[in-house]
């Protein structure tokens, strides 16, 4: 039976523990004491309860054919669930939980200083988790070096963004394994040109291709948050799932964990297609040989498998300029930053209107040489 860390204080002094990215350990900030999670996880060890079962009411709704299998996750916290706190926000509804030893000072998704505490009430325990790898330090740089060369990023933005309140989230996945069936027509051509006489001939040949075969995936990522943009967290992918662990409370304390908001069904959709696109591209790949081709017919089956959750570790930062809302997102493991940034127009014009009178003046100087 695996085990879980039931409580965070440092063996040494007492002290919280928080996980340490960049050191890969537990990390006691008051006598600087630094552990591995697995003994740290020993030395606490206790039995815990692994009952894969999904909420009630998945349990007592009859699986159609071909729905994915939703019978491995877990919703039995056991006596971590004693150890959680939970966060709601008041502006955009986001869900947040953590260890007793962490608290939300506000939204990493919406930058609302008001969280609320809730009551930690059941939720799917994750399967796995990457833990951070990359600390805040080198978000706060990453973003620094973000705004660096943007000639025209207003100056009271950089002044006024809060750098400083980059937070560490757990964002929630879905990880869906299965195997997609396709069936591909396409209609090829390959084409010839020789000189023949006094004429330049193209000749152009057309066949018939067909590929068939069946794709295995596993792990198809899909992020299971209405808050997170899917723009934002398709440009921080991909995660690399060498480092996957199987969850434990210990990569929790100093960092955020949103609750999934995103079901499964819903989160089907896109798994599905992403799914039948790279069986498709992998169809693709193998038509070679030719000029060019087209898909003329196309049979695509994906037989859904098992569901797995995961959280996968990004530093947040959501800071308002002019009303406006801007989301700033770095990969806690690889170091991928993405974000979007407001434009002075006052800058955009004065620059745009000094290119035009210097291309301007000197038109008119060539016109004058040449006259």
């Amino acid at each position: 039976m695996a085990t879980q860390i039931t409580n965070y204080q440092c063996p040494s002094c007492t002290g919280p523990l928080r996980f340490d990215g960049e050191a890969g350990k537990l990390v006691c900030d008051y006598c600087g004491s630094q552990y591995e999670t697995v003994e740290i996880e020993n030395y606490y060890a206790k039995k815990d309860r692994l009952a894969r079962e999904a909420f009630e009411e998945e349990r007592k709704k009859p699986q159609a054919e071909n729905e994915w299998d939703m019978s491995y996750l877990n919703s039995d916290w056991g006596k971590d669930a004693d150890k959680m706190k939970a966060y709601d926000c008041p502006s955009c509804g986001a869900q947040l939980i953590c260890d007793e030893t962490t608290s939300a000072t506000s939204c990493p998704y919406c930058g609302n200083p008001s969280i609320v505490p809730g009551q930690f009430a059941g939720a799917f325990r994750p399967d796995y988790v990457i833990p951070f790898k990359l600390s805040k330090d080198h978000a706060v740089k990453a973003l620094e070096n973000y705004y660096k060369g943007k000639k025209f990023l207003p100056d009271a933005f950089t002044k006024n963004n809060k750098i400083q309140e980059i937070q560490g989230v757990y964002v929630p996945f879905w990880l869906f394994d299965g195997e997609v069936d396709a069936d591909i027509d396409f209609e090829a051509s390959s084409t010839r040109v020789y000189t023949q006489g006094d004429y330049r001939i193209t000749e152009t040949s057309y066949y018939d291709v067909r590929r068939r075969g069946t794709v295995p995936f596993a792990k198809i990522p899909v992020d299971a948050s209405t808050k997170m943009p899917d723009t934002h967290m398709d440009a921080v992918e991909p995660f690399d799932y060498t480092e996957l662990k199987p969850f434990s409370m210990a990569y929790l304390p100093g960092f955020l964990a949103e609750r999934y908001d995103q079901s499964v069904q819903r989160s089907s959709t896109r798994a599905d297609q992403r799914a039948e696109n790279t069986a498709v591209d992998i169809m693709k790949a193998d038509v070679t040989g030719y000029s060019g081709y087209s898909v003329q017919n196309k049979k695509i089956k994906v037989n859904r498998g098992k569901v797995s959750y995961a959280l996968m570790p990004v530093y947040m930062l959501n800071t308002k300029y002019n009303g406006e809302d801007y989301l700033f997102a770095m990969n806690g493991q690889t170091g991928k930053f993405i974000g979007n940034l407001p434009v002075d127009k006052g800058k955009y014009w004065k620059t745009f209107f000094g290119i035009t009178v210097a291309v301007t003046a000197v038109l008119g100087s060539a016109m004058m040489f040449l006259l």
